[in-house]
């Protein structure tokens, strides 16, 4: 009996000063990978006031493609960028055209249209493109125009010191304000 305790405390002594270098390791292997992708991800972060706001997303690149209505269809649910969904943190409570938001971290999709284009802020923050995108899971939908704008190569967020979030690629700006 006195043995196996020993041993169990033994195993778990090893365990737990292995654990750091594990998953410095496991780190730095994800993190070399995602920089290495053909849509590397960035963070757009300001802060407005004592409001911090951070989208982290995946900049996928046009490279000669028709956009709009063929790579990212028209009137479908979209990830707003690459690889995992873009994700949208608030430090503390905020409103977004009006639509009240407790401070924390969520998912922005939205859906693309010709003429008009429907925000998405989505209490899943953890998710892989728009798979398992469920509505039912919104906190709440808005709609926006599309601009056309000066040509950008890789999707791009900002967030103004003003408070103003946007999102252009190709040829399209869209964009929200936000206190």
């Amino acid at each position: 009996m006195i043995r196996r305790t020993i041993f169990s405390l033994f195993t778990l002594v090893c365990l737990s000063l292995s654990l750091p270098i594990i998953a410095q390791t496991a780190a730095g292997k994800t993190s070399a990978k995602k920089d290495e992708r053909p849509s590397p991800p960035m963070i757009a972060e300001n802060t407005i006031g004592n409001l911090t706001v951070t989208i982290k997303y995946n900049s996928p690149g046009v490279k000669g493609r028709t956009i709009w209505g063929e790579l990212v269809p028209y009137n479908k649910v979209w990830r707003t960028g690459a690889n995992e969904a873009t994700t949208f943190e608030v430090s503390r409570d905020s409103k977004i055209e009006g639509n009240g938001l407790f401070a924390g971290k969520y998912t922005l999709f939205t859906i693309p249209g010709e003429t008009e284009w429907t925000v998405i802020i989505n209490q899943v923050s953890d998710q892989w493109g728009a798979y398992k995108y469920d509505e039912s899971k919104d906190v709440f939908r808005f709609k926006v125009k599309p601009q056309r704008g000066e040509f950008k190569e890789r999707l791009e967020f900002n967030v103004s010191e003003k408070g103003r979030v946007t999102m252009a690629w190709e040829n399209i700006v869209i964009g929200f304000d936000i206190l």
